[in-house]
């Protein structure tokens, strides 16, 4: 567009017009002469920065030709990109960061007030805000217990970024999970774990009680130890994690499955 202050004007006006506007109009908010209006809108147009339509003439005389500024869309997977690699390279600190900033976002986030008093509230919330965010969560009744519940996305909006920056991706998906639970009740009472890619196209986060738990401040595996008590995501691999079998008909099935595959785990 060149360093053009008319062009950038008349550019500024058509992003805010709710409809079409002809160089005529233009000319009226602008104070430029009509001529000179079209030399910078074929500028534009040239430079695909607006677009031209054919509208009704006013009155005899030929059609007039409206113009549009062309709207860009934002790539929310390229900012998701740059943003994750700001995080720096040590895969410790980029999980922590990814969970503090999950965290953050679970307490700006208008979530529903669902009480949490046992594991089946814990899982409602859970499906709900998951829902809500476009994950297709689905229940495992397969392999409940008293202790845990399995919760199946089939979705992630950020699916192909967190193939290579799992611990940032599913580690803010991981926060603010936590968050929403413990805002609503959850807080020493249910803890969330999360194992990406335990299909292709699947992951499955975990709650469990954590009163169940007499190891509960032991690492599970292929979790990263943190001294501060936060359990953090395993550095990315790059590989697909072997994959979710069918569980068996006993409800411990699944269970023992997820521990033997050894999933990268949050």
């Amino acid at each position: 567009m060149s360093d053009s202050w008319p062009r950038r004007r008349l550019l500024a006006i058509l992003r805010g017009a709710s409809e079409p506007l002809d160089a005529q109009e233009l000319a009226r908010v602008t104070g430029q002469h009509v001529t000179t209006v079209r030399f910078h809108l074929d500028v534009l147009t040239r430079e695909s920065l607006v677009r031209q339509f054919q509208q009704p003439p006013r009155g005899r005389g030929r059609p007039r030709i409206g113009y549009t500024a062309v709207q860009r869309s934002v790539g929310y997977q390229e900012l998701a990109q740059v943003l994750a690699d700001q995080l720096g390279s040590d895969p410790r600190r980029r999980s922590d960061a990814a969970i503090a900033a999950g965290r953050a976002w679970g307490a700006k986030l208008e979530s529903a007030d669902q009480p949490v008093e046992t594991l089946e509230d814990a899982k409602d919330l859970t499906v709900t805000l998951m829902s809500e965010l476009g994950f297709a969560p689905e229940r495992d009744p397969s392999a409940e217990t008293d202790e845990s519940s399995l919760i199946r996305m089939t979705a992630c909006p950020l699916r192909e970024l967190a193939r290579s920056h799992s611990e940032v991706v599913c580690g803010v998906h991981l926060g603010l999970m936590r968050e929403v639970l413990d805002r609503n009740g959850a807080r020493d009472t249910v803890n969330v774990r999360l194992h990406p890619f335990v299909e292709p196209e699947l992951c499955v986060a975990r709650l469990e009680l954590l009163a169940a738990r007499p190891d509960s401040t032991v690492p599970g595996p292929g979790t990263v130890p943190d001294p501060t008590g936060e359990p953090r995501l395993a550095p990315a691999t790059g590989r697909v994690a072997p994959q979710l079998r069918t569980p068996d008909p006993q409800v411990r099935g699944a269970e023992s499955q997820l521990r033997g595959s050894d999933p990268q785990l949050r």
